[in-house]
């Protein structure tokens, strides 16, 4: 068995990042976005800090969990959700735009949910 209030505290974590990333891709219509303007770069890489402590926080609360928990939502390909974590950092200055835009265009809305759901399903587990 786990600590299921550690492992809500980080999911909440997590859940709030991805809204922060929904807020700030908000605008973004296309890569160029990104790419053609400082203003669009400082999105960029504030983008990419949050993906970082979101693939960080993964790993933790698989740390945590004993790999118990995560498994039991395959809607997500949890290697790739911690993997970006790994590119991003150790491979920062050849970040590819048009990889964090489809991340953010694709797959941040379904993280987002799913986090939901497994706080959710935490929360009534306690109950």
């Amino acid at each position: 068995m786990y600590d299921k209030d550690l492992a809500i505290d980080i999911l909440s974590q997590i859940y709030q990042a991805t809204l922060t990333i929904i807020k700030r891709f908000s605008s973004v219509k296309t890569v160029s976005d990104f790419t053609d303007s400082e203003y669009g770069m400082e999105k960029l890489d504030s983008i990419c800090m949050l993906l970082i402590a979101i693939g960080e926080s993964l790993k933790i609360l698989d740390k945590v969990t004993n790999k118990s928990l995560l498994i039991d939502y395959p809607q997500i390909d949890w290697k790739k959700a911690t993997g970006m974590r790994d590119i991003i950092c150790h491979h920062y200055f050849d970040v590819d735009a048009e990889v964090i835009y489809d991340v953010c265009d694709t797959k941040i809305d379904d993280l987002s949910e799913i986090i939901k759901k497994i706080t959710d399903d935490l929360q009534l587990q306690k109950e």
